[in-house]
Parts: C-alpha cells; structure tokens; sequence
C-alpha cells in the first residue's frame, strides 16, 4: 500500500499551514495542566474511583467501591506516557460532497490535523490507514512534529476516486485491527455511509483500544430543500434518481428516514465503546472540537444529540 508522494498545490500547503495554525491556536489553551491523554482518552493505567455518570463505560465500574459505597462508582485511568494512535481517514467518493462551507473531505483533512496536533503535543506516536474506496494507503506509526505534518500531507494529497465505488471501511478498521496493536487509541474519521460489515472491526478495535467516532455530515443529506424536480446521484454508485422536492410528504419521509440512519450509525459506534463527535458542513469545525475536548477532559463519554441524516 503505497500513498501520494508528488509534491502538493501551493494553495494545498496554505491550507495545511492555516489549518495547523487555526487548531493550535484554539486548542493549546484548553491543554494546560496535568496530561490526561490523546484527545485526551482515558488511558490505561489504574487512578482513583470516582462516581458514576450516565454515559460513563460500564466497562469501568469499580465493583468493589460500589459495593462498599452503595453508590455506582467508576475506576478513573491515567493515560500511558507513549501512546500508538491510529487515524482512519475515509476519503472515498461520498465524501467528495458538500454544500455549506466546505466538501465534507476537507472536515476529514480538519479533524486529522487536530487528532495529529494533540497527539504530537503529548509526544505520542500516530500513523493513518487512508481509504478512497479504490486504493488504501498506510502511513506507519511515529511519533514527531515533522512527521504529523507529512501524515496530513499525506491526507491532502490523496486523489479522488477515479471511478465510483463503494466505501470500504471494513478493510481499513480490519488493517488497524489486525495484527495487533499495544492498547493506544484509534480515531475513525467518516460519514460511515459504507456497506454492511464495519462493525465488527470496530468493536474489536473498541475491545482493545480507546475509540473515537468522527462522524462527517453534511445538511442536505439530513433534509431535502424544496427545490423542484432534482436529479440526485450517488456519488459511489453513479446511480441517478430525479426526486420531486416540492412533495412535502416526500421531504418528510426522506428527512424521517434520514434521522433512523444517523441514530443507527450513532448506536454501532456506542455499541462499540466509541465516544462520537460529530463534524458538519454548516457549523463551526474548530469550536465542535474544542468542546469535545472539554468535555472529555472532565472525564464523561462524549455521546452527540440525535440528528437527521442522510439516505444513503
């Protein structure tokens, strides 16, 4: 699996440039004090007990201390000092979509850049497994300001998919999965629009690893705007479909149908013991991250609002 080495677009490095100076400068501040761990996870190493929120890993529990307390309680980690951290990166066709701010590839390039700042500020080490639906490429492990910059780069210079095709994010969960890894944390970067057969993998990364969902949305895949006759086309299957917009039941079913997907996708990342952030289109990237970053400093699974999705 051999990644995109030729040399990036010089506004592709401005942009690099101004995404690691945005997420440093947003996120730096809220890093201070005692280190907690990539993102910063939960770590490995055993800390002190204390009692149990609604959302915490029951994985967790302190059996002993709850027995003793009559109160739920929960045995706090302390992250390991080298961490392995793994990127998946899903740069395949349905990504290639957007209609706010920015293609909802570019919220991928984003969140990596703020996974590989907080990793690379704890001195941890961080490779990617990077999938288009066509070519799957590896970027191994290490640790290193330099070599975070030439993952992202890595990220940004990856080609389009130069055909439909459907997302293979079972590959890529089973290539971080297997061999196996030491205990680090794996952050899964999609819109997790793939086939059937990713959760699997993903438990079994959630079984051994510290898991973060980093779910890409886009508005118009939650709700259709009432705009006429429209010809939509599956990006990954080059099937086209003209949908009348102006049926307001249409709408309905569609936006109804949509939001059952999101709280699916939703359920398999908590099923897999994943803490889920997710990312959109039309919001304020940086900000949705600093906030999951706060709020996992306090120590409470990250769980995001339901929400409409798309039909995919």
């Amino acid at each position: 699996m051999t990644g995109p080495r030729a040399a990036l677009p010089p506004e592709t490095e401005a942009v690099l440039r101004r995404l690691e100076y945005a997420v440093r400068n947003k996120l730096d501040g809220l890093l201070q004090g005692s280190y907690l761990g990539l993102v910063p996870g939960q770590g490995t190493e055993p800390a002190e007990s204390r009692q149990y929120f609604p959302g915490d890993d029951v994985r967790r529990m302190d059996w002993p201390v709850t027995a003793r307390t009559m109160t739920p309680h929960v045995r706090q980690t302390i992250a390991d000092r080298e961490l392995e951290s793994w990127v998946v990166a899903d740069l395949s066709p349905s990504l290639d979509f957007g209609t706010i701010n920015l293609e909802k590839r570019d919220l991928v390039l984003a969140a990596a850049t703020a996974v590989a700042h907080l990793t690379t500020k704890a001195g941890n080490r961080i490779g990617a497994i990077i999938t288009t639906g066509e070519e799957t490429y590896r970027v191994p492990a290490q640790s290193g300001t330099n070599h975070a910059r030439y993952l992202l780069r890595r990220i940004a210079g990856t080609p389009r998919a130069n055909r439909s095709g459907s997302t293979d994010l079972k590959e890529a969960l089973e290539l971080v999965r297997r061999p196996p890894r030491r205990r680090g944390m794996v952050v899964v970067i999609s819109d997790f629009l793939a086939e059937a057969g990713w959760e699997r993998p993903l438990r079994g990364l959630g079984d051994r690893h510290e898991l973060l969902g980093i779910e890409i949305v886009d508005p118009r895949e939650m709700d259709l705007p009432e705009a006429g006759l429209v010809t939509f086309v599956d990006p990954e299957t080059g099937e086209q479909l003209e949908v009348q917009t102006s049926d307001a039941r249409l709408r309905y079913r569609y936006a109804t149908a949509a939001r059952e997907q999101r709280d699916q996708i939703a359920a398999i990342l908590r099923r897999a013991g994943a803490d889920h952030l997710q990312l959109r289109t039309d919001s304020d990237w940086l900000s949705d991250i600093a906030k999951f970053v706060v709020t996992r400093r306090r120590g409470v699974a990250v769980r995001p609002p339901s929400r409409a999705g798309m039909v995919h």
